[in-house]
């Protein structure tokens, strides 16, 4: 359905807009670039509002979490930045504990663009806490607390992320009946994503974890960001709201580089707005340059600007590696990795296939020809790859592939960990990181990075 009307400020009429209207049958299948309420306003307007990680009204309240009452069990991963915890509830019946995620920064040693990162993460997690029921592949979150620790709960995953699953098979590869119920489920998550308006940008096996069901999850919206609508204006494109910052290493692979200006030892990917506008483009685009070396698409590294497509360059990328065990543009090192990516097309063994073919329209260089560009998610799901799957209905008649033990001794030594003390020793140069658990298998190492 769709309303015309006009715009008026005081006695002048401005310009026209329109109201569309979309009713879908599921929260969870909606069709790009609708978000997933049903109903999104478009503006012909000659300036948009800047969407920032530092804004949003949508965002429910939310819980605070007791921390006096939290105690650690054992630390799940620790980076950079901060520490996740496998956590319970004292003030809950010992007898059923359900532990869960507590994501901790410390403030006096996090810097300020780290805890702004980590504040965006916690408002895009309430975000999802809109929907009821919460969508099945991404995370809910459960509560924050914000003192001199920087903490948010979500939801355990103990089946572990995508990557250290992968390594478990034969030859570190999936099969195509695997690889295909993964990334249905990881598809629907992008897909509601994107109807938020809000961009991914970290898409890899390190970020999809196993929950309990053996269905997936999404993790770590640090990078993500939020677009805003601007299906009629040509040229304007919203520069970055966030902080100039140097290249940050997350991990060998994950770094952020963003920039105003171009200065000496500085990349920036900051371009014209009027020439790197696409005219079929629904929302702003961002020309911040992050993501994973291997997953980077073609326009963040040439600074064209990017919106939705990168997620579903990323998607190919991610498919090539459940199948091949390798990313396809891996170089010697990053700059050939990037040259790769420009330049190169993607490697396939034996015949051509329909998981083939999906992978070679997700790596479509430029991304207005990129499966998924024009229509989002409802054009990936057409293809012959994804025939006779039933959409609707994959958390109910699909078996997953893989189910996580019941480990019930992760939670039978219930002394744990003080969080506050854990962060106290870590500030001591001479004392090491420490845990409870001598037990630093992969396969128990829920977030690797953070």
């Amino acid at each position: 359905m769709r309303v015309r009307a006009h715009e008026r400020v005081g006695a002048h009429v401005r310009t026209p807009f329109y109201f569309y209207l979309c009713i879908a049958s599921s929260p969870y299948s909606l069709s790009f670039p609708f978000p997933s309420i049903y109903s999104t306003l478009y503006l012909h307007r000659s300036h948009s509002l800047p969407s920032s990680p530092q804004m949003d009204v949508t965002s429910p309240p939310i819980p605070s979490l007791d921390f006096d009452k939290l105690r650690a069990i054992k630390v799940l991963g620790k980076g950079a930045m901060g520490t996740v915890f496998l956590v319970y509830n004292t003030s809950t019946d010992p007898t059923a504990l359900s532990p869960f995620a507590l994501k901790a920064v410390d403030k006096s040693f996090s810097t300020d663009d780290e805890r702004r990162r980590a504040r965006w993460e916690i408002s895009v997690l309430s975000r999802f806490r809109l929907h009821d029921p919460p969508h099945p592949f991404l995370p809910s979150l459960i509560g924050s607390f914000d003192d001199d620790l920087l903490c948010w709960a979500v939801p355990y995953c103990p089946g572990g992320d995508l990557n250290v699953l992968r390594h478990r098979q034969n030859d570190s590869v999936f099969s195509p009946s695997v690889i295909r119920f993964y990334l249905a489920e990881i598809i629907l998550a992008l897909e509601h994503l994107h109807g938020l308006g809000i961009v991914y940008r970290d898409l890899k096996p390190e970020n999809i974890l196993i929950q309990q069901s053996g269905h997936v999850t999404l993790t770590d919206f640090d990078l993500s960001r939020s677009l805003t609508p601007t299906i009629l204006d040509p040229v304007h494109v919203c520069s970055d709201p966030e902080p100039e910052t140097h290249l940050y290493n997350r991990s060998s692979t994950r770094f952020v580089l963003k920039g105003r200006g171009t200065r000496k030892g500085t990349v920036s990917a900051r371009v014209s707005p009027v020439s790197r506008r696409s005219p079929g483009s629904f929302y702003e685009r961002s020309n911040s340059f992050v993501g994973t070396n291997e997953y980077m698409a073609p326009e963040v590294l040439r600074g064209d600007g990017h919106e939705f497509a990168v997620d579903w360059w990323a998607l190919g990328v991610l498919c090539y590696e459940m199948l091949y065990g390798r990313t396809p543009f891996r170089g010697k090192h990053r700059k050939d990795t990037f040259r790769r990516i420009l330049v190169m097309q993607p490697g396939f063994v034996g015949k051509p296939n329909a998981l083939t073919d999906l992978i070679g329209k997700l790596l479509e260089k430029d991304p207005t020809r990129r499966l998924g560009y024009w229509r989002g998610a409802s054009e990936i799901k057409e293809h012959d790859f994804f025939r006779g799957l039933r959409w609707d209905l994959l958390t109910e008649v699909g078996r997953p592939p893989f189910l996580p033990s019941n480990d019930e001794t992760e939670i039978s030594g219930k002394c744990g960990i003080d969080i506050r003390d854990y962060f106290e020793r870590l500030k001591a140069p001479s004392s090491p990181l420490w845990s409870p658990s001598p037990d630093n298998r992969r396969h128990n190492v829920w977030l690797t990075e953070f």
